[in-house]
């Protein structure tokens, strides 16, 4: 045990003497300075020495204990073969590379009583990946928005942040967003790429949550008597709007042989299959979330007589009272 240590410190001598910085290759020539050997983790790496002298002793060694000496093994690690022990290449094999294995090894030859040395650095990368990112957010307009995107690799590498509708929003692992508007809310994508194989891509969804607010009211057809008619009531919010229908005394729309009411995503429709006296008047369409309400009002009146409608501007006695008496019951029940 104690011949071990003294070799393996010998061997540490030797590195720190002869090291002149890192240089590693594919191959380890005799009697040259070699390139750089790059690898990736996981894979295997050959390296060669080869002999155009005759030598009586030869060794391998890494930064830290005799790995081979002659056709001895001298490493535990199972990973490390010894592929060619001959007059003209000396060559070991390293299988399932790790980030560990990085660093110098030394080719150590005797050759007509003097020693001869070739060096190699193994380089290991690792592709870039991301280990940690922030999870789906759902948050008010007007709220703060911060994002994190964690990733690791070999060598380090880069963050970016990039949404859909704007392009490249941030480098960095940080993403922030103060006051976050409802026209933002999109999926995020965060890219890490350090060059080795394909960038690592991984997406976040930012929802924004906001009150209804009605883009467009419309009476779409006359309004005879025995004929069809339609009224529409489009609303944008987040969550999804509920849709309620009230006619003259705030008496809530309910659906008939007459009469149907069709609730999609985004409006409301009412469809009069067979106008009657009872349908004409003025009709409120009410929409609303947990985080609010708004309404408006059309009219559906007589051929004959003139039409107006429109989104309410809120100045109606009967519509105020109407919106507010349904806006407190909303906001009681969130």
């Amino acid at each position: 045990m104690s011949c071990l240590i003294l070799r393996n410190m010998l061997a540490c001598v030797l590195l720190l003497v002869l090291w002149k910085g890192p240089s590693t290759a594919v191959a380890v020539e005799y009697g040259q300075v070699p390139d750089n050997i790059t690898v990736l983790e996981g894979e295997n790496v050959t390296l060669r020495c080869r002999i155009d002298v005759e030598v009586t002793h030869k060794a391998w060694l890494n930064r830290s204990s005799i790995l081979f000496a002659g056709e001895d093994k001298w490493t535990l690690d199972p990973r490390v073969s010894l592929v060619n022990s001959n007059s003209s290449d000396y060559t070991i094999q390293i299988e399932n590379v790790a980030v560990a294995d990085e660093g110098l090894y030394l080719c150590s030859l005797q050759a007509r009583n003097k020693p001869h040395v070739s060096l190699v650095y193994l380089i290991v990368q690792v592709p870039a990946r991301i280990v940690n990112i922030s999870q789906d957010v759902s948050l008010n307009e007007g709220g703060n928005v911060n994002l994190f995107c964690l990733a690791e690799g070999r060598p380090e590498p880069t963050v970016t942040w990039k949404a859909s509708k704007y392009g490249l929003m941030s480098e960095g692992e940080f993403l922030d967003i103060t006051e976050i508007k409802r026209h933002q809310a999109e999926e995020f994508e965060c890219i890490t790429n350090n060059g080795v194989l394909q960038p690592d891509i991984r997406r976040v969804k930012v929802t924004v949550n906001y009150p209804p607010t009605i883009t467009d009211v419309k009476n779409l057809s006359s309004a005879q008597l025995g004929k069809t008619a339609l009224l529409r009531c489009e609303a944008m919010a987040v969550p999804t709007a509920t849709f309620e229908w009230f006619k003259d005394d705030h008496r809530p729309v309910e659906s008939d042989n007459t009469l149907r009411i069709k609730n999609e995503k985004t409006r409301s429709l009412l469809l009069f299959t067979n106008v009657t006296e009872k349908h004409y008047g003025n009709y409120t369409c009410f929409a609303s979330n947990r985080l609010g309400a708004t309404n408006a009002s059309m009219l559906l009146l007589r051929p004959e007589a003139a039409y107006s409608g429109g989104v309410s501007d809120g100045r109606s006695v009967n519509g105020l009272g109407l919106w507010l008496g349904l806006s407190a019951c909303v906001l009681l029940k969130a």
